[in-house]
């Protein structure tokens, strides 16, 4: 089973939603998890309220540190566009997916990045799958 690490800086918006999509949409094919280099510790009401939309419950979501990922080694670290690196997360692929900041966006205008990081991380299983 491929491990995916989604990173963003509070852990609080586009990775939470990431991780939600990855358990959603890859269940059973890959372990996920979500953390912040800074993170604010909360999950934004804003991004609990997308995901409820469809169907997802954020409310059990916490926002965590990268502390429990230094030195582990993950398949696949995303970072979200916030300019982490995160150099002590050992991944075998990066990737960074240079999604804005939705914190302060509309509703409308956080559902599309919600639906962005969607069709990402839906892209990024499929990719995942083909690859043994």
């Amino acid at each position: 089973m491929k491990t995916v690490l989604f990173v963003c800086v509070e852990n609080s918006n586009r990775s939470q939603m990431a991780e939600a999509f990855a358990r959603m949409h890859g269940a059973g094919r890959v372990e996920v998890a979500s953390a912040g280099s800074k993170p604010s510790g909360r999950v934004n009401p804003k991004a609990v309220e997308a995901m409820k939309e469809l169907g997802y419950d954020l409310t059990a979501h916490v926002s965590k540190g990268l502390d429990g990922f230094n030195g582990r080694q993950v398949d696949v670290a995303v970072t979200m566009g916030c300019g982490d690196e995160c150099p002590l997360v050992r991944a075998a692929q990066r990737e960074d997916w240079q999604i804005p900041d939705p914190r302060d966006m509309t509703p409308e205008q956080f559902r599309g990045v919600r639906d962005l990081i969607e069709r990402k991380v839906k892209d990024l299983l499929a990719a995942l799958a083909a690859t043994p």
